[in-house]
């Protein structure tokens, strides 16, 4: 999947992917290549909505900083945000940016704070963007899709107001609404590029899907922005999704040329040789982008390497890789090990529950625990707090489920569900019925699991595949087929994915 632009629902995770530095050091020269001017105009010279800041030099940088992020060049992006910061301690929307581009759950908390002291004195656009990030932050989705609202409504004729509406209608999974909405960002500025991207992505992962579309709209992106490597990042998405897998490779590698510090299309190359079933090149080209990773993405990017077992059938090898990560993960320089530590707990659970390895299961959930309850402590918000209780929760249940304990397990789901009760969001209900239908189908009751599975998050693979399951258990093998042969190709790298994949494609026959 491409690194770029997702909702802006789950504002505290936003942070991974960048650079992290105690002062911010000067951008590095552009490639020569680059026309910086024609940029501008299909990226920072289309806002709509005012800057607040007296200096200058301040504004140059946030506009810089914008133009980069657009453009998917995350670490670049943060650079500029602190020099903007650095020009001007007062302006509010640049710390806003770097908590949402910076790279540690310690720089999200502490620069949304600062963007929200200074709040009073930057514009009514300003203060409605860091109020849908602190909304994001307390689990208020509903708040965040008013918030957008009512930041259309002061700034009609704003591009971005319309984006930021999407971005947030895409996370409900309200997909007609949000492309709606970047349709009138593009209507309002034809030559916007990151709306052909956030569109075209809409088409790529949302329901409806269309593939062609998504593609048509990444290389109107492209032809506004040629030589840019996310453009090869997208354009490699839309024909992996199409099924064009040696295409796709040909793009990330085109990407990675272009910028040879990009060490996310190695990455994106690694899923595609993991789709092809050349363990050996995913390996390496797994190996190369933790080489070149900047910031956290060399935590982040192991975990895939690890999956590479899993789809070669190797499950337990899958989590021996994962389990050394944790083992590593303080000693790698990395700016948040703590962030990578959990995620790489997690996908051992995953796989260990899937797999019934039940021993180790329980030791990744021991270990995970008491990690994601020092990060809400760091954090000190109730929202953030409940979430992580949730996903605790969440495993638990399964774990439980899978042990064929359902008294723990539906005590858990219990639990569950009164964490997600206060949650303004219309999606809260939806882990609560994936556990429902995890423990109707491991007791056999598949017409029940297929009825709460229905109300699960379909956009998961892993989840749908369950889904498929219990259609095709209960007698309804031609709702189920299309599915099966839909996650048959899916070529989207996820765990559960790697984990559905092979007995997706039997089931697809």
């Amino acid at each position: 999947m491409s690194r770029f632009h997702r909702p802006f629902v789950a504002v505290a995770a936003a942070f991974v992917l960048c650079s992290c530095g105690s002062a911010p050091p000067p951008p590095p020269p552009p490639p020569a290549t680059r026309d910086l001017a024609a940029l501008d105009t299909v990226t920072s010279g289309i806002m709509g909505m005012p800057v607040t800041t007296a200096s200058a030099d301040a504004r140059s940088h946030f506009l810089q900083g914008q133009r980069e992020l657009d453009l998917a060049r995350n670490f670049e992006a943060l650079d500029h945000f602190k020099l903007a910061v650095a020009a001007d301690s007062t302006f509010a929307i640049a710390y806003l940016n770097i908590a949402t581009t910076g790279n540690s759950l310690d720089e999200f908390k502490t620069n949304l704070a600062r963007a929200e002291a200074l709040a009073a004195k930057a514009s009514d656009a300003e203060q409605l963007q860091i109020e849908i990030a602190r909304r994001g932050l307390e689990n208020d989705a509903s708040g965040q899709l008013t918030t957008a609202q009512q930041l259309v409504a002061k700034y009609p004729d704003s591009p971005r107001a319309y984006l930021t509406l999407g971005n947030i209608e895409t996370g409900l999974n309200k997909n007609a609404e949000a492309r709606a909405a970047y349709e009138k960002a593009l209507s309002l500025a034809p030559k916007f590029a990151v709306a052909h991207i956030a569109i075209g992505t809409s088409y790529l992962f949302g329901e409806p899907r269309d593939f062609k579309q998504a593609l048509q709209h990444f290389q109107a992106a492209a032809a506004l922005a040629p030589n840019e490597p996310s453009m090869h990042d997208f354009l490699g998405d839309a024909q992996r999704a199409l099924n064009n897998l040696s295409q796709a490779r040909a793009e990330y590698t085109r990407g990675h040329e272009l910028n040879p510090r990009d060490a996310g299309m190695l990455q994106q190359r690694g899923h595609v040789n993991s789709f092809a079933g050349d363990f050996d090149a995913a390996r390496a080209d797994y190996d190369s982008a933790m080489a070149v990773g900047r910031g956290n993405e060399r935590g982040f990017f192991a975990p895939f390497r690890a999956y590479v077992s899993v789809y070669a059938g190797n499950a337990k090898n899958g989590i021996s890789e994962l389990n050394q990560l944790v083992a590593q993960a303080d000693g790698m320089g990395i700016p948040d090990p703590v962030t990578v530590k959990i995620n790489a707990l997690s996908n051992v659970a995953l796989i260990a529950i899937d797999t019934r390895d039940f021993p180790s299961a329980d030791v990744a959930l021991k270990q995970r625990t008491p990690l994601m309850m020092r990060q809400a402590d760091q954090v000190g918000s109730a929202g953030f707090r409940r979430a992580q209780e949730q996903n605790i929760a969440y495993f638990n249940a399964w774990l439980a489920a899978r042990k064929e304990d359902y008294r723990t397990a539906q005590r858990e789901t219990n639990r569950l569900t009164a964490l997600v009760t206060p949650d303004a969001n219309p999606r809260k209900m939806e882990p609560v019925h994936q556990l429902k239908g995890f423990i109707a189908l491991y007791q056999g009751h598949n017409a029940e699991a297929a009825t709460h599975f229905a109300q699960g998050n379909l956009l998961d693979p892993y989840i749908k595949f369950n889904y498929a399951m219990a259609l095709d258990g209960s007698g309804q093998g031609d709702k189920a087929k299309p599915m099966f042969r839909e996650l048959a190709i899916y070529n989207f790298n996820s765990l559960g994915y790697a984990l559905i994949r092979k007995e997706a494609q039997q089931m697809a026959m």
